[in-house]
């Protein structure tokens, strides 16, 4: 259970179809229960899309066994949108991206009340020593935090310095290695074509290279929605284990724990070289070496762009395009982590009917 919810979003689920209420800010699925209600579907129908707060402290009306509130456990579907979230209008339907402001979690209260992680101290020790269940840690990792300053993963300054990823390093590092891939592309051409009076050597080789490179850059959004949706989110398939949930914790799990974390937004440079190698022997396999350069070149160029577009959607004022895009990653992470994997555009989405909305 992690789906955020409105107040506008749940009351329009209040029909004997589609039935869902409130109670103690969280959110059930109450439709199928309707014809097993003791006191009838009427009692329910008459809160739907609402909350249930005071007919079920109210035992003169109802009065309710403790296993009735276990039962009430059984279609639990997400919690509501709260100040733990975001700061804004009182009850917006969508999040305003423009205007979205959370607000600082109150560490003391959050730990009290969930019993997970403790910002105050080094988080990657007390996920290598924590016993959580699997089914807590998932919830947990999902319900987004919020901290003005970064949050702290290692107990050692010498040591926390390497978990840190400013967004500028995306850019520095790896355009100028797109650029020796795409130069390189172009040397290749230029020597298959020597010596050669056919048309296709009549075609200056720069165009090939921008062929592959236009290839590179659709192909990086492929990749974008596979890794985002196969290996960040595999959630149902994740081990049973602490270490499985520190890898998973330490790979995409605290961005959905601290998604505004300036310094844990953008791919640490030693884990995208690992998850892109796999790629380029691909590439090298599928393809001769000039076209195969060619395309590492725009799909390195384009990883850029995704990592440092993935930044400014948390945390830029936007124009149009990117300002729907900002509100579908937010959503992304506020209301529906199980959907809405494209972040620098949502065509596999619809493709593969993962689309928010």
């Amino acid at each position: 259970m992690s789906r955020v919810f409105t107040r506008t979003a749940v009351s329009k689920h209040n029909t004997r179809n589609d039935c869902w209420v409130i109670y103690k800010d969280h959110v059930y699925n109450v439709t199928e229960f309707l014809d097993s209600h003791p006191g009838g579907d009427d009692l329910i129908l008459e809160h739907a899309g609402g909350s249930i707060d005071d007919i079920m402290a109210d035992a003169d009306s109802h009065e309710h066994s403790k296993a009735a509130y276990d039962m009430l456990q059984e279609f639990l579907v997400g919690r509501m949108l709260d100040a733990r979230d975001v700061q804004g209008d009182e009850d917006p339907e969508f999040l305003q991206p423009n205007d979205f402001r959370p607000v600082e979690t109150d560490v003391k209260a959050d730990l009290e009340q969930n019993h997970f992680l403790d910002l105050n101290r080094a988080l990657i020790p007390q996920m290598w020593n924590a016993r959580f269940t699997k089914a807590f840690y998932l919830e947990q990792v999902h319900i987004p935090r919020h901290r003005k300053n970064p949050a702290r993963l290692m107990p050692y300054d010498f040591l926390e310095v390497f978990t840190m990823t400013p967004w500028y390093v995306v850019p520095m590092l790896w355009l100028p290695i797109a650029a020796a891939f795409f130069y390189r592309s172009i040397v290749q051409f230029d020597e298959l074509f020597a010596g050669s009076n056919s048309i296709a050597a009549a075609v200056p080789s720069t165009v090939y290279s921008f062929g592959c490179f236009a290839f590179g850059v659709f192909f990086w959004t492929f990749l974008e929605y596979l890794f985002h949706r196969f290996l960040f989110h595999m959630d149902d398939m994740l081990p049973e284990g602490q270490i499985f949930y520190l890898l998973h914790f330490l790979l995409h799990g605290i961005h959905h724990f601290l998604p505004m974390d300036h310094y844990r937004l953008v791919m640490p440079p030693i884990l995208f070289a690992v998850l892109s190698f796999p790629m380029l022997l691909l590439a090298h396999a599928v393809f001769p070496p000039y076209i195969a350069n060619g395309v590492i070149s725009g799909s390195y160029t384009m990883y850029v762009g995704y990592d440092t577009m993935h930044y400014a959607l948390h945390h830029t004022r936007l124009p149009a395009y990117l300002r729907e895009m900002k509100r579908y990653h937010l959503e992304h992470h506020y209301k529906n982590y199980d959907l809405g994997f494209g972040v620098t555009s949502k065509i596999w989405d619809y493709v593969f009917h993962t689309v928010l909305y």
